[in-house]
């Protein structure tokens, strides 16, 4: 896409672009995971529940406060979208750009999934990341996005003409709907934009165009969370495969994902709480 100047930049042009750059927020003060107090609960874990999700579908889960789940690959090289709220309230979910905010475009272990305003406060926090070894490329790209929105329908029909019903956007709703007893009208409100699971992005250096590449991810590769609060949970097994070429259609090779629920030994989190909804009084003044 072209981004040619329609104005003659300044005389001090250089000047204004050479200001330096400021962290918007500082993260010094921000509440930390007791990563220590998580990984000793790692080392006590048992399956008690998984869900497979099929290619280019989604399903639902649910995990008790103070268990862990993992998402799983389990046949080949394939990427998901996560959708997270509190079990007991769908107004408090996974706000994917304040996380991105404390955190980066890309997270990976002892980053924490944030839950939307006024709640603002952390609903999982990563506690084991298999691909944390891929770090950033020669490309500027990163595993497990907190930048792309979710693959579509509604821009699938604008950039195509052509409608496609098994986009992450949409296996996320049929899996919400049928959750919790809903029409998909109802549930499509609800969901959000997501956590790229094993999805390799970044921006172009040209254009700063979000782009795509192949996952690094391989059969026996997870990402587990510690939950903070009770979630239910919804992932899609991306109609992309590994996003190496393609998504919005049937071209791609898709391959279905695991999503297991461990509990640790219960003695080890005695004295652990989740962490309460953000202390603003909402008073806005």
């Amino acid at each position: 896409m072209s981004r040619l100047p329609s104005v003659a930049a300044p005389l001090d042009a250089e000047e204004r672009r050479g200001k330096p750059a400021v962290v918007c927020y500082p993260v010094e003060t921000l509440p930390v995971a007791d990563m220590d107090l998580m990984e000793r609960a790692r080392g006590t874990l048992e399956k008690v529940d998984e869900v497979i999700v099929p290619p280019r579908d989604a399903r639902s889960f649910r995990v008790p406060q103070g268990h862990f789940f993992r998402i799983v690959s389990i046949e080949g090289a394939q990427v998901g979208d996560l959708n997270l709220w509190n079990a007991d309230d769908l107004s408090e979910r996974f706000f994917s750009g304040k996380t991105r905010a404390l955190h980066a475009t890309h997270v990976t272990t002892g980053d924490r999934l944030w839950s939307t305003l006024p709640y603002l406060r952390p609903m999982a926090t990563i506690t084991h990341d298999t691909l944390g070894w891929y770090g950033w490329d020669r490309d500027g790209s990163g595993v497990h996005d907190v930048i792309g929105t979710r693959c579509d329908p509604y821009t699938n029909r604008l950039l195509s003409g052509g409608d496609y019903h098994h986009c992450c956007h949409s296996n996320l709703t049929r899996a919400l709907a049928a959750e919790k007893h809903l029409s998909v009208t109802e549930a499509e409100p609800h969901i959000h934009d997501v956590l790229n699971v094993f999805m390799c992005t970044g921006f172009t250096q040209d254009t700063h165009q979000y782009f795509m590449k192949a996952s690094p991810v391989r059969p026996g590769d997870f990402i587990e969370f510690f939950a903070e609060i009770d979630l239910l949970g919804a992932l899609s097994a991306c109609p992309g495969g590994d996003c190496s070429a393609t998504h919005s259609s049937d071209a791609a090779a898709c391959y279905p994902l695991k999503v297991e629920i461990l509990r640790a030994d219960p003695q080890i989190l005695d004295g652990w709480a989740p962490p309460s909804r953000n202390a603003y009084p909402r008073t806005h003044r």
